[in-house]
């Protein structure tokens, strides 16, 4: 029987859309309309009940911006699933990004209705750009968040480090470990991404390598003869009577060989108990420290009720809630995505008259006009204007340029590690009452007089072309 082979997914740039978009442009085509468009990228909401949203996966959006393409066997793919005209596939195979994008750095505080990316450029390049856009940015800022907020809940009182645990259930395990550590984990797992990211990895042992020895002693020995700085699994059968075992076989490892019984973790059970009472027996036996790390279906607001009921604890192991960006169904809080949006909000048509675009829906409405985003020196406020309109006075711009005619700025891509100390500062600065798990309060976000008397005047207009 011949073996089964499964072939890994190639990516193809220029089919980085959804079916959607190259239909759109193609009827934009034969209309002859591709005059300047600006869109925005924004989120009309912070995930998980929270304030903020701290934005990544910068880097990876303006890298397919700058990719994005159709080779000769994409055009060929795109001939056989729709009956495009030769020309329309002709303009395709030339066409790449002119335009220009500005954006929040990435480990920038953003919120609801800011723009995250502002792009103009023609308006199917703009277009075509949108999926890939919303791909790099959704997922990286949604785990991004979560990690902030997991380290604020296991930082309350004093610090304590958090590791990514998440590769085995992460959605995306590369953009997991990358965005958790923008958002302030300490280390992850996943070696494949500590290498590609330069980040620490750290681990311990499975269950598994415990059931295979004779007793839960022997495994304790086996794994403190062979690292010189060693962790211990407690809860494979019983943790309060594993701690025990694990002194013994500690104390006599430090003696013979010298080697240091550095942590010991606990992955179910009564976490808040067992962790006081491990705790209380290292300390008895002259192992002060040793550090007690925990993990389990952990999420912010788990982490939150241990460290506020005195657990013992000084480390968090995170998976499956920080890979998937889960919400929480007890708190009917939805997660698992962030759902920023793609917007048109100003045209510039082939004679070159200028206007605004506008979606009316409720609450879903969009903002006209190309926009800037300034915020207060002391975070008291930010303000979304137009474009034009004067910078306010002592106030801080936030949208910076980053691509032009198509290509990178020197220094829009700055080192992860810069990423990750702007992310921290920002965070630090952020006010506490923005910053807690399930804000009281939205932040301000003040729209400029100019910018609500367009988008009154264009909805008018709107409302009169419908």
């Amino acid at each position: 029987m011949r073996a089964m082979s499964r072939r890994t997914p190639q990516l193809h740039p220029g089919l980085m859309v959804d079916l959607y978009h190259p239909d759109s442009a193609y009827t934009a085509w034969r209309a002859r309309r591709n005059g300047l468009t600006t869109f925005d990228l924004y989120t009309r909401t912070a995930p998980f009940g929270g304030a903020y949203v701290l934005i990544a996966g910068v880097e990876a959006a303006l890298e397919f911006a700058q990719a994005f393409r159709y080779t000769p066997e994409e055009l060929r793919y795109l001939a056989q699933i729709r009956d495009y005209a030769p020309a329309f596939l002709d303009e395709l195979a030339e066409l790449r990004f002119t335009g220009e994008i500005l954006a929040f750095p990435e480990g920038s505080i953003v919120f609801p209705n800011e723009p995250l990316l502002r792009v103009t450029a023609p308006f199917r390049e703009a277009l075509l750009l949108e999926a890939g856009l919303l791909q790099a940015i959704n997922l990286a800022t949604l785990i991004a968040t979560k990690a902030a907020r997991i380290v604020w809940a296991a930082e309350q009182g004093r610090p304590r480090r958090v590791a990514e645990f998440a590769f085995r259930r992460a959605q995306a395990p590369f953009t997991v470990a990358r965005s958790s550590y923008i958002g302030g984990c300490a280390s992850t797992s996943f070696l494949n991404a500590a290498l590609e990211f330069r980040l620490p990895a750290t681990g311990t042992i499975p269950h598994a390598l415990i059931e295979i020895f004779p007793s839960e002693a022997a495994a304790f020995e086996a794994v403190a003869s062979t690292y010189n700085r060693y962790t211990l699994l407690l809860d494979t059968y019983d943790p309060r009577r594993a701690i025990h075992t694990a002194i013994e076989v500690a104390l006599r490892a430090q003696e013979t060989l010298g080697h240091t019984l550095v942590a010991v973790r606990l992955d179910s059970g009564d976490l808040l108990g067992d962790s006081r009472y491990v705790r209380e027996q290292l300390d008895m036996a002259g192992l002060q420290a040793v550090r007690i790390l925990v993990s389990g279906d952990l999420d912010e607001w788990k982490i939150l009720e241990l460290v506020q009921g005195g657990a013992a604890i000084d480390a968090f192991g995170v998976g499956t809630a920080l890979g998937a960006g889960l919400g929480s169904a007890e708190r009917g809080l939805a997660g698992g995505a962030l759902g920023a949006a793609y917007k048109a909000v100003w045209y510039v048509d082939e004679a070159g008259v200028e206007y605004p675009t506008i979606k009316t829906a409720g609450a879903k409405s969009t903002w006209p006009g190309k926009k800037e985003v300034y915020r207060h020196p002391h975070w008291e406020e930010d303000v979304i204007q137009l474009a034009q309109e004067a910078h306010p006075e002592g106030y801080q711009r936030l949208l910076r340029p980053v691509m032009r005619h198509g290509q990178i700025l020197p220094g829009s891509l700055p080192p992860l590690s810069e990423i990750r100390e702007l992310a921290q500062y920002n965070l630090q600065k952020l006010p506490a009452p923005y910053r807690t798990l399930e804000a009281a309060q939205p932040y301000p976000v003040r729209f400029s007089e100019e910018l609500q008397a367009l988008r009154a005047r264009a909805s008018h207009l709107a409302g009169i072309g419908s």
